[in-house]
């Protein structure tokens, strides 16, 4: 079994942990797509890969939050640390504002 590339902390946290692999966060259909990269996060507004399989071929992990192995339901706060140590905070309820993606803290390694 390989290893993940990001951990579940809580009941709403995401913390991504391998630099080679950004990744693509779900939460329901009709939630938006985010991108995680090493450095940032942000809406994605590509073409969602149809599997995990075809996602590794762009160096993306798909993360579905609402599948049992993560979360189990959709979120509307979800907090997500990056590689560099910031973690943002993704409130969907102000989806359209920039409310919606904001640094929630940053971290000093």
């Amino acid at each position: 079994m390989t290893e993940k590339p990001f951990l579940v902390s809580g009941r709403n946290t995401l913390i991504h942990k391998i630099r080679k692999l950004d990744l693509l966060i779900t939460n329901g259909e009709d939630q938006p797509a985010i991108i995680v990269t090493h450095k940032s996060i942000k809406e994605y507004n590509g073409e969602i890969p149809e599997s995990k399989r075809d996602a590794k071929l762009l160096d993306m992990e798909l993360v579905d939050v609402t599948s049992l192995d993560i979360f189990g339901e959709e979120k509307t706060l979800l907090f997500v640390q990056t590689i560099n140590g910031k973690e943002y905070k993704i409130d969907y309820s102000k989806h359209g504002t920039e409310l919606f993606i904001k640094i929630h803290q940053e971290n000093a390694f």
